[in-house]
């Protein structure tokens, strides 16, 4: 199995989590919809806590789920959430060893 996955834990100054998400929406949300190496990918509100944001992705590859931070408007996109985060945002790569429906 070659595919990656990704979990990425984005904690929201209180009360900036919907902006988070219209900076996402802005820069990112048709990108990833576009994305052949995006298998899968989910943007989630944590359900307790009302700062944060789960964000989880299944790529075809270790390339496919990097090139998200290779796109000319990811340092925009980096910028303009930074000054609504918390705190570093949490990163974890992850090798699947199985996925439902995929042989």
């Amino acid at each position: 199995m070659s595919n990656s996955a990704l979990y990425i834990r984005h904690k929201a100054k209180p009360g900036k989590r919907d902006d988070v998400r219209r900076v996402w929406e802005k820069y990112a949300r048709d990108y990833v919809a576009g994305s052949d190496g995006q298998l899968s990918y989910y943007y989630c509100y944590d359900d307790n806590d009302p700062d944060a944001i789960v964000v989880f992705q299944l790529a075809a590859n270790q390339a496919s789920g990097q090139d998200f931070v290779k796109q000319p408007w990811f340092a925009d996109y980096e910028r303009e959430t930074a000054v609504l985060l918390a705190e570093p945002s949490e990163f974890r790569a992850a090798t699947p060893q199985w996925v439902k429906g995929a042989s």
